[in-house]
């Protein structure tokens, strides 16, 4: 359909002697035509009347290089499909950006309109038939090079927007979000100021850009703000909204659109209050990416927290720091037997009975306690995974009980 569309009716149009005949005397009168299609254009549309005098003196020059083409084209000895890149290339880029592809059809339908008007006004009465079955057929090729325009103009922003979105997610991951990098987050349609997460994940198999679009659409729907990149084998999705407040409500998000992500673990770094407090989720996330090898049955997506273990194991210092201050130091200020109860009942392979037995009191005083140690630290000494954190916080506890202890002890050497 397209081809047929391009293709030249050769029998509307004279011969070559004719046509040079003819164009000679329209080639006289296309000052008059331009200063009558601005004219036009300027008593149409309130948009043009709004350009500043350089963008309305460009439209000028695409008019005219339209009108002189199609003469160019009409005096042609062997007349082909036109060629009408000249038009619109003397025009900046930047006018693509000024006027819509909406506006731009509007202006060509109206320099075709006024062209076909002063044709009848300002040519002889045997050029007229001859001249609108041209006008005709060049039209629809200058209509097919204004789409093409705009079609590559979107392209070439959209390859722009997708290295500054890259840029930006590189400025965030190394913690440098100042107000620069905010800008150019709000041109990319950043606006959140409050739950900000940030996601990390393997590379996807498909294409990333699709990927990425794809994550963009879902968290659109759920509310979310998005900035993502692909980063060698890891991809890394930033996400802001008041929705994302809690970490059960950020994971269940990112389950809408964890299938983007290439097999692996996709973790979920916690919830901060701003893109500027980013370097917080993003060391946490990252982290526990690297070391989430070690847990390998973990659910996806999975939040850093949970992998704190193995953050700790594979050499993390804020994920040790985490499990001493947050869970050891805790049960050794609460008192009551808790921290020698929770030893004891993980020595005994998590046996209430035994545990009672070893601390000679009744069953359902292990049972007040643990459930004492689940209040308190918020893992369940009960639950496989959560004995494993346990057991681990309580090492770390001791051992850096024990550095700080020795302290003075160095100090004064």
């Amino acid at each position: 359909m397209a081809a047929r569309t391009r293709e030249i009716n050769r029998s509307l149009l004279p011969s070559a002697k004719t046509r040079a005949t003819i164009a000679k005397r329209l080639a006289g009168v296309t000052g008059k035509m331009t200063t009558a299609t601005v004219a036009e254009m300027e008593a149409r549309y309130h948009w043009f009347r709004r350009l500043d005098a350089e963008h309305r003196s460009w439209i000028t020059l695409v008019a005219q290089a339209g009108i002189d083409g199609f003469v160019r084209w009409f005096s042609a000895p062997d007349i082909e499909v036109p060629s009408t890149s000249e038009v619109f290339g003397s025009a900046p880029r930047e006018l693509t950006r000024k006027i819509s592809l909406y506006q731009t059809v509007e202006l060509v339908r109206t320099t075709i309109e006024v062209v076909e008007s002063q044709i009848d006004e300002l040519m002889p009465k045997g050029d007229r038939p001859i001249l609108h079955a041209a006008i005709d057929q060049y039209s629809r090729q200058v209509a097919f090079s204004a789409a093409e325009i705009y079609a590559r103009a979107a392209e070439l922003r959209g390859a722009w927007d997708e290295r500054l979105e890259a840029l930006v997610v590189d400025a965030v991951l190394r913690g440098e979000t100042d107000e620069t990098v905010l800008s150019r987050a709000s041109t990319l349609g950043w606006h959140s100021t409050a739950g900000v997460v940030v996601i990390v994940g393997p590379a996807p198999q498909l294409e990333p850009a699709q990927a990425l679009e794809s994550i963009r659409h879902i968290a659109a729907i759920a509310g979310s703000d998005m900035l993502g990149a692909v980063q060698g084998d890891r991809m890394v999705v930033v996400l802001g909204g008041d929705s994302l407040n809690s970490p059960a409500r950020a994971i269940e998000v990112v389950r809408k659109f964890v299938t983007m992500f290439g097999p692996g673990a996709v973790v979920v770094g916690p919830t901060v209050e701003h893109l500027m407090d980013a370097a917080t989720s993003t060391r946490e996330a990252v982290s526990a990416y690297r070391a989430a090898a070690g847990w390998p049955e973990a659910p996806r997506p999975v939040t850093s927290h949970d992998l704190l273990p193995e953050r700790a194991l594979s050499g993390d210092g804020h994920a040790r720091r985490a499990l001493a201050d947050d869970i050891y130091q805790p049960l050794q200020a609460a008192g009551g037997g808790l921290l020698e109860t929770l030893v004891t009942f993980l020595d005994q392979g998590l046996s209430v009975e035994a545990a009672a037995r070893a601390l000679f009191v009744h069953a359902n005083t292990v049972r007040y306690r643990l459930r004492r140690i689940h209040e308190v630290t918020g893992y369940s000494p009960t639950d496989p995974r959560d004995a494993y954190a346990l057991r681990l916080a309580i090492t770390l506890g001791r051992l850096f009980a024990r550095s700080r202890l020795e302290e003075p002890a160095h100090s004064g050497r």
